[in-house]
């Protein structure tokens, strides 16, 4: 790794419930991580896109990007369907912020479950 990688942030617990996605990222200033059930480690993120649907023209979903064993290398990524929808994308985002990790976990298990399906 390299040096700028090393620095520990120290957690702003004022900064959100670190129990839900959003608050996780704002506490610790990093994406959420969860080992998934196939023994691989992921982190989360919160992404949006337009749904092509005017009632509700945004969809916020989850990534999970899948990292090698040792080196941090980027092996894969997994992402879940549309979870909310909403007349913004600021709103997407802020529902989706609002999951509970182990909500999120649950996705990402989900997801890999229904890989080897």
């Amino acid at each position: 790794m390299s040096e700028h990688h090393g620095h520990h942030i120290p957690p702003d617990h004022d900064a959100g419930d670190e129990r839900t996605l959003g608050g996780y990222m704002a506490v610790h200033r990093r994406p959420a991580a969860f080992e998934g059930v196939d023994g691989q480690s992921y982190s989360a993120d919160i992404l949006a896109d337009t749904t092509g649907d005017r009632a509700a023209p945004w969809g916020g979903y989850l990534f999970f990007v899948r990292w090698g064993h040792g080196e941090p290398e980027v092996q894969g990524h997994l992402e879940s369907a549309f979870i909310v929808t909403g007349p913004t994308e600021a709103a997407v985002r802020h529902q989706l912020g609002a999951m509970p990790l182990t909500s999120v976990k649950a996705t990402l298990d989900a997801l890999i479950r229904g890989r080897g399906a």
